[in-house]
């Protein structure tokens, strides 16, 4: 009976030392650093209970395989980022002498916390800054507070090019921008020695420059255009940010617009209808910044007479008939009685004698009386001299004025 008892006793001691697989949790998986932060160097590590030895390794992130290893219980997952996050779990062969079996581990969350957010940039004071004005870019972002002591740098960037490289400034002024200054920039942003970076999103900048002075320029046949005839006019401002508004007139009156979204040029094409469209024709732009009016051109029409705007010289012509004859009818007038006096001739009374030697006394004489002192006083004479007698000098003396008459007295003066 003791011989059968031998192999009976050898198999309950094996089962005493065989553990309860079925309750026994044999692995765990381990990530660190704990807690993981963006860059941080994520490690995963599969162990066994009681750091028993494993074989045939495999690692699953969200219940999808990830990873096999036939002896390492270790595996890198490099540089952390947010789309790290997840379940893992492994499983390996479990060696517990005198057998192995296989197991898996429970599920461990991996959260990646993020170590500052995408940057924000913006343009100051306005995204849409006008010619000539600064404008200062902001680079805006913030670290966790769990890593505060890390050291940010910023670069900016326009249409593909580096304006600055990396640095510890998370602003970018520009001065006195102009319409090369327009374009879409963003910035990035990464922890000193760090593998993160950030690219914010694109900012468009619009420098708003004024319009510059339009050129109209007028179009129709090689001669001047009739009624029923077409005309078109031209409005383009050279320079100036879009879109411009552009405005037709007709001697001060706006006759039709058009909006030109992306700048250039425009028209206005109408049809002559009758002698009310001829005049002075202009154009103006304007936009956002400033307002520009053009030279006006004169549109005249076949066989009329247009006038451009009034002057002076334009209010005389249908005056001008009306003066002349004005003027003749008074020298007419004064014509007839230059003639009727001529005749009459003068009165007896008023031929004066003739003087001793030849010398007739004045025809008349005439004094006049200035208003002021003595000097002021005027004399005048007119007589006739035979062809026998010598005309006397007139004597100046100084002060007063005197004439040497012929003998005789003057008239008292009156």
């Amino acid at each position: 009976m003791l011989p059968s008892l031998g192999p009976m006793l050898l198999w309950t001691a094996v089962l005493l030392f065989v553990p309860c697989v079925g309750k026994t949790v044999w692995l765990y998986l381990q990530a660190w650093p704990n807690p993981v932060f963006e860059g941080d160097a994520l490690t995963l590590r599969c162990q066994g209970l009681k750091n028993t030895p494993l074989s045939q390794v495999k690692f699953y992130r969200d219940g999808k395989f990830l990873h096999f290893s036939k002896e390492n219980q270790t595996l890198s997952m490099g540089a952390a980022t947010v789309q790290s996050r997840g379940q893992y779990s492994c499983s390996g062969q479990v060696m517990y002498i005198p057998q192995s079996f296989t197991q898996t581990s429970e599920t461990a969350m991996v959260q990646v916390q993020e170590l500052f957010p995408p940057p924000v940039l913006n343009a100051v004071p306005s995204p849409e800054p006008r010619e000539g004005s600064l404008v200062t870019l902001r680079c805006q972002t913030k670290l966790n507070p769990l890593r505060s002591a890390l050291r940010l740098l910023f670069s900016f960037h326009k249409d593909g090019h580096t304006l600055q490289d990396r640095g510890p400034h998370p602003e970018l002024c520009i001065p006195g921008v102009n319409e090369r200054d327009s374009g879409l920039y963003w910035c990035e942003v990464a922890p000193e020695g760090g593998q993160v970076q950030k690219q914010s999103p694109q900012l468009e900048v619009r420098v708003q420059a004024p319009v510059s002075r339009p050129v109209l320029t007028l179009h129709h046949g090689p001669a001047d255009p009739a009624v029923g005839d077409m005309v078109q006019l031209l409005c383009e401002a050279q320079r100036g940010s879009p879109p411009i508004l552009y405005s037709f007139y007709l001697d001060e009156k706006i006759v039709g617009n058009h909006s030109a979204p992306s700048g250039g040029t425009t028209s206005l094409l109408f049809p002559v209808k009758s002698e009310q469209d001829a005049g002075n024709y202009s154009c103006e732009a304007e936009n956002n910044v400033s307002r520009e009016r053009s030279e006006p051109k004169k549109l005249s029409l076949k066989g009329s007479q247009v006038l451009s705007t009034p002057t002076s010289s334009n209010w005389l012509v249908p005056w001008l008939p009306v003066s002349l004859l004005g003027l003749m009818v008074i020298a007419a007038t004064l014509l007839v009685y230059l003639r009727s006096w001529r005749k009459a001739g003068p009165l007896p009374s008023q031929i004066p004698p003739t003087a001793p030697g030849g010398e007739q006394c004045p025809l008349y004489a005439n004094v006049h009386h200035q208003k002021g002192k003595d000097e002021g006083v005027v004399y005048s004479v007119v007589h006739r001299t035979s062809k026998r007698s010598e005309a006397r000098p007139a004597e100046f003396t100084g002060g007063r004025k005197f004439y040497h008459l012929c003998r005789g007295e003057m008239p008292a003066a009156q």
